[in-house]
């Protein structure tokens, strides 16, 4: 993959000398979802798919960006200075919003440089292509640049740049499940204070299967923004009863017994997911820890449950993938994972049913939907790394 990549670098570039190969993961998240922007518990995993990058700094203010992803748009040029988010809103204002972040963060970006970016990453699936286009960004710019910044720096400055150059308020999980990951381990985060642990993924005779819809989705126009202003709203409606900073704070109980000062039916069903999915991710991480994966499994089920009942982000994609996916025996546990309204389920299967699994959902998902699904089964690998 290296030389390749170098190869069509130095055809585009003139050359390759002095370039460099870097690699971000993509992530999957295997049980917490929308609680990241709620102050709750999330569980992602880094995986061995993600973004290479070519990268070599340039003399002027130059930037010249290529994706092997999106040929058909050639090379795009651009200058690092005065940038600003194009209403285009093409790829390269990933990286753009990072060199940006950078400099509000007093790390100017002051010369150019030729970035030549493939990712093996579904496109539109959810397992996070724009952060890990972010992150891999900033890798770039640390080593490069030399700048002072941690792993996790690199997680909060993506984050940063989504929010504010690229417009959509997302948490702070997916980049950090990339900056931060570690091979064969999952990341239990606490996102209200962002102490996190490694806990390991021993799955005896079982894998992850990514099933990806290939309905197309923008994180920005979905429903996204949408329900994060319902959990603020309910949460200051909850303030007034009850001292807390975020939904992560509250108990199951505790949220049975206050939850009448939310004024609207819908917002109940909104904050019971933020707080029940917070629960049940710390019940998750503990049950592996007691290897008891049946009782993951089975959380991973509710989890997806909570997503379509009380959050509605699943859509009849990702219902049909998952309740396709709990008929076929040798299934452990299934469920939508990222934002919704398209992209992925992640499933844990033995491994003697994978075959059964990929025929059985993929026939009935195909028959229903009308085109076909994808599966993927992957592994658990590293943050971003120099190839």
């Amino acid at each position: 993959m290296r030389e390749q990549l170098l190869e069509k670098f130095g055809e585009l570039f003139g050359g390759s000398a002095g370039a460099k190969v870097y690699f971000a993961p993509g992530r999957v998240n295997l049980i917490g979802e929308h609680t990241d922007y709620n102050g709750g518990h999330v569980f992602p995993c880094a995986l061995t798919i993600g973004t290479y990058g070519v990268a070599r700094k340039r003399e002027d203010k130059k930037l010249r960006f290529y994706s092997m992803n999106f040929e058909k748009l050639g090379v795009i040029e651009s200058s690092v200075e005065g940038l600003k988010p194009e209403k285009e809103a093409d790829w390269t204002n990933y990286p753009k919003g990072v060199m940006w972040a950078f400099g509000e963060k007093g790390m100017e970006v002051t010369c150019g440089m030729d970035l030549l970016l493939y990712g093996n990453i579904p496109n539109g699936s959810g397992l996070s292509s724009s952060a890990s286009v972010e992150v891999l960004t900033g890798f770039i710019l640390r080593d490069m640049y030399g700048f002072a910044v941690t792993n996790q720096d690199l997680a909060l400055i993506g984050q940063y740049s989504e929010n504010k150059f690229n417009g959509v308020n997302c948490g702070i999980m997916d980049q950090f499940a990339i900056a931060m990951g570690k091979k064969d381990n999952a990341i239990f985060l606490d996102t209200a204070t962002m102490e996190f642990e490694y806990a390991p993924i021993r799955l005896e005779g079982a894998k992850v299967v990514i099933s990806c819809s290939n309905k197309k989705r923008g994180l920005g126009d979905s429903k996204y923004n949408e329900r994060r202003s319902e959990c603020e709203t309910a949460l200051a409606e909850l303030k007034k009863v009850t001292d807390i900073q975020t939904l992560g704070d509250l108990s199951e109980e505790q949220f049975e017994e206050k939850k009448d000062a939310i004024k609207d039916p819908v917002r109940v069903r909104r904050a019971r997911h933020a707080v029940y999915e917070n629960q049940r991710t710390m019940k998750a991480v503990a049950a592996l820890k007691a290897n008891n994966i049946e009782e993951f499994g089975r959380l991973m089920n509710a989890s997806h449950v909570s997503l379509r009942d009380d959050y509605e982000v699943t859509g009849i994609e990702l219902d049909t993938l998952v309740e396709e996916a709990w008929k076929v025996e040798g299934v452990i546990g299934s469920r939508m994972t990222g934002a919704g309204f398209g992209g992925c389920t992640v499933s844990i299967v033995k491994d003697e049913a994978i075959e059964a699994f990929k025929e059985q959902v993929g026939k009935a998902y195909l028959e229903k939907i009308g085109y076909a699904a994808d599966f993927y089964v992957v592994e658990i690998g590293d943050g971003p790394v120099i190839l």
